[in-house]
């Protein structure tokens, strides 16, 4: 059975950093595309970020590019979120996902706030 399961997140003061990371079991991994999605009280969820199979690809949103970088180890079957230079509207549950099969793990909150 799909599973991905979030963890990283937390409280954290504008301007700081949080590593988010998903693990995933239960599907070939190594073969699909992986995305990160967030999503803002009263807001709709939006894409983050994501990268393909091999790692050789990958796309952030432009409002979070070059403060925001996904990795993966397709040997520990995770894919990570480094969020760097946090601002408030981060604050969001962050969901990671898997576009090919459309499971979503059950997200990690991050808070930033002073």
């Amino acid at each position: 059975q799909v599973q991905l399961v979030e963890s990283g997140g937390g409280l954290v003061q504008p301007g700081g950093s949080l590593r988010l990371s998903c693990a995933a079991s239960g599907f070939a991994f190594s073969s699909d595309t992986m995305q990160w999605y967030r999503q803002a009280p009263g807001k709709q969820r939006e894409l983050v970020a994501a990268i393909t199979s091999e790692g050789d690809s990958t796309f952030v949103v432009a409002s979070v590019r070059g403060r925001f970088l996904i990795s993966r180890d397709n040997a520990k079957n995770t894919v990570d979120l480094q969020m760097n230079s946090l601002k408030a509207e981060g604050t969001a549950v962050y969901y990671c996902r898997t576009p090919r099969l459309g499971y979503w793990g059950q997200g990690t909150q991050v808070t930033v706030s002073s």
